[in-house]
Parts: C-alpha cells; structure tokens; sequence
C-alpha cells in the first residue's frame, strides 16, 4: 500500500515586503487568474500613453512598466519588493525604463505635477491608509491626468482570500500582509484626495477565464476585480503625508 502524501506546513504570514520577495520568482507563471482578469481591463482605460511620463506605483514584476515603455511611455516604476525589482529588470526591454525602490507608504521621490499618467495595480490592499497613497498619487499627477488603480474586490474577502501563493516544494500558502479594505474605503479615500471618477467598474470571474485558468472555476460568478480610473483636479486637499 503506497504511503499518503505529508500534509502541506500550516499557512504562513509574512510582511509584505518579505512576502513579496519570496514570490518574485513565481509570480508570473503560478497561473493566478487575476492578471488575466486585470491586465486587459487595464490596458483599455489607460489607453494610448505614446510620448508620456508615466508612473507604475508598485509595478511588481513589471508586467504593466514594460508593456507602456514599449509602447513608447517614458516609465518610472516603483516597488519596494527587492525580489520583484529583480525580477523585473531581467526582462527584455527594462534598461529603456527608470526602476526605484521605495516603500509606498513614505511620501513619494518626486516633485509635485512630474508625470502624465499613474498606475497602481494590485497594490493598495498592501497599504494600510489608502488614502496616504492616493494623495501622493495625486500630488505626483500634472492638472487633467490619470491614475488606473486596480483592487483585488473586496467581495473575495468575504470569501477568505486574500494575496498568497503556494510554495510548490511543500504546498504551503505563504499569505504576503493585506488590510481588509471595503469599496467605500477606496471610494472615500480617492474622493477626499482631489480624485474625479471618470470609471468605476467590477469584475467577475468568467466561464471562459475558468476554462483558461482552472484556479478560477471555484470563483465564477463573483466579483474579482475592482477597478478605478481617475482624474487629477487640480484643486486639493494638503497631502496626508506632508
């Protein structure tokens, strides 16, 4: 009689930062249908960034930086994941973009009104005051631009999920910290930062995606994915973090 498998660890909680760094190496090919979800929806509400300034605020393993850059974006792309920067670099086309680390909850390393267009992709439910961050966005935004923030929903919380990953060598879940923020939350924190809502739009879980992507099929039906676009008024409030 064959012997049963070991049981996986118990889950593991690590900061973000600690958590993220252990994912880097995975991140992109674990088959998270998230991205698929996001990166389209993305891709349409930024739309034509050709000879812009843009700011990827927490671009991870660079999958939305590179795509702009190439697409003729000046890019700056910040994240304070050392693993994932690394990550990131190694792909081909990252010498044409500007690659910081920086903790995203300290006020951002530029002057006020630099860039023309920001991203900020399954970040803020990393960040414990939304509103810390989005007010910097803000500052960092020229009058009349645009932020595309995406959000894991916080529909899924009600599910018990959050960010994670599993480690492939034991099976353990390796949860990277995440704050349970509602919509309102987010709504609320935008609004107050001198944000105008141009979109805000939710997505859920297909059955074509769950065809592509088998870790979805337990989700379809629900809302995975929230999604802003916003415009930089030039009329604001005093920065949460100065």
């Amino acid at each position: 009689m064959g012997m049963d498998a070991p049981n996986p660890p118990p889950p593991l909680f690590l900061s973000t930062q600690e958590g993220y760094d252990r994912w880097s190496a995975l991140y992109d090919d674990e088959g998270n249908p998230l991205l698929p979800l996001e990166e389209p929806q993305v891709r349409r509400a930024l739309g034509d960034v050709a000879g812009l300034s843009l700011l990827d605020v927490g671009c991870g393993t660079g999958r939305h930086a590179l795509r702009c850059a190439e697409a003729g974006a000046q890019v700056t792309a910040l994240d304070f994941s050392s693993g994932m920067l690394e990550k990131a670099r190694s792909k081909p086309g990252a010498a044409n973009l500007t690659f910081i680390a920086h903790d995203l909850t300290q006020p951002l390393p530029f002057s006020a009104a630099q860039f023309d267009r920001a991203l900020c992709c399954l970040v803020l439910d990393h960040i414990p005051r939304p509103v810390d961050l989005f007010s910097e966005i803000h500052r960092v935004l020229r009058p009349g631009g645009f932020l595309i923030a995406s959000m894991m929903h916080p529909a899924l919380m009600l599910r018990g999920v959050q960010a994670r990953y599993t480690e492939p060598a034991t099976g353990q879940k390796v949860h990277p910290q995440s704050y349970p923020h509602r919509i309102c939350e987010y709504v609320m924190a935008a609004a107050q930062t001198g944000f105008a809502f141009i979109e805000m739009s939710e997505h859920d879980v297909t059955p074509a995606l769950a065809e592509k992507e088998p870790r979805a099929e337990r989700y379809v039906g629900w809302p995975m994915l929230l999604l802003f676009k916003l415009q930089h008024v030039a009329d604001r409030p005093r920065s949460a973090l100065a």
